[in-house]
């Protein structure tokens, strides 16, 4: 399966147009490495940051909360290669994140690389966050009054049922927002109201924000992708998860808006809660776990600026680094 562009064929011919030359410019490129959960993100990443020169920006909305590892796959430190990492272990878990204000901290990390002459390397599985960072993009305003009512209704009907709503007011924003998280449920539907326009209709045309932007898509066909999710479940699992869920538990995650409906971490509270069985909480993860990389993909897809490589390329850096979006 492949979505957007490839690029193309590395060999003697492209070696004039290279991440590498591009550094010698006044402002470095802004790269970002995206695709769907468990395609390989993070370990492209440091390549290239080792390769360039460069320093990763999380763009994960859950890897920015502190005891959040197993779950979320963060890197360790000792598999970070020395590369400095921005945006990780930054919250509590009991403290809510907008995309709003992950786009405010994003920013000013890749700011902060560029002004160092310094490469940054966006790293993430959200089609939002990673738009919200590197598009001209502003976010519609809030009412109190009517976020407070939905929030309300939130408390009262579930999540399920909003989600529901909204997929009957906005189809699209519906396929793009997991049914467990009703906080951006909420959101999407505050939006509509408020703008008398679906959710989706007020996200900005795709223009960048930076002078020099590289995205790299990592494909991985589908019946692959499904065996990495489920395999990257189970190894979650047997690196405990479960035990992972309980200390956070005990810091507050159950009652965090944000953190508590990350994928595995609402299944695992389901099952701490009597809700369900250990294994039925895992096959759940897997489930969820794959209907989050087919939205991811839905996204992703509709972004013709992605150069997409096959995740498993012998010569994948290589690839990567020889891509320049100008040339």
């Amino acid at each position: 399966m492949v979505v957007g562009h490839r690029a193309p064929d590395v060999d003697s011919r492209t070696t004039g147009a290279t991440l590498t030359a591009v550094r010698q410019s006044d402002q470095p490129p802004v790269v970002a490495v995206v695709g769907p959960t468990a395609a390989g993100k993070s370990d492209l990443a440091v390549d290239l940051a080792v390769r360039v020169g460069g320093e990763i920006i999380n763009a994960d909305s859950m890897q920015i909360y502190r005891g959040m590892d197993v779950g979320t796959a963060k890197l360790p430190v000792a598999e970070r290669r020395g590369v400095p990492h921005h945006l990780l272990d930054l919250y509590d878990v009991t403290r809510p994140a907008t995309v709003a204000e992950f786009q405010r901290l994003a920013r000013a990390a890749v700011a902060d690389c560029r002004r160092r002459g310094v490469v940054p390397v966006l790293v993430g599985g959200s089609a939002l966050y990673v738009r919200a960072i590197l598009d001209q993009f502003e976010f519609p305003g809030t009412d109190p009054q009517v976020r407070a009512r939905l929030s309300d209704e939130l408390a009262e009907y579930g999540a399920p049922a909003m989600h529901a709503r909204l997929r009957e007011r906005d189809p699209a924003a519906a396929a793009a927002i997991l049914p467990t998280n009703g906080r951006r449920v909420v959101r999407a539907l505050e939006v509509i109201e408020l703008t008398g326009r679906p959710f989706t209709a007020t996200l900005p045309p795709r223009r960048y924000a930076y002078d020099d932007v590289v995205q790299i898509g990592l494909d991985v066909p589908r019946p692959v992708l499904d065996e990495r999710i489920e395999l990257r479940v189970r190894r979650m699992w047997e690196l405990g998860l479960v035990d992972e869920v309980r200390r956070l538990e005990a810091q507050g995650l159950r009652q965090g808006p944000t953190a508590s409906r990350a994928l595995g971490y609402a299944q695992v509270l389901a099952f701490l809660a009597g809700e369900c069985s250990e294994q039925e909480a895992q096959d759940e993860t897997v489930r969820a776990t794959r209907r989050f990389a087919r939205r991811q993909h839905a996204w992703f897809g509709k972004d013709e600026r992605i150069t997409w490589l096959p995740f498993d390329a012998a010569d994948l850096v290589e690839q990567a680094l020889a891509y320049d979006r100008r040339s």
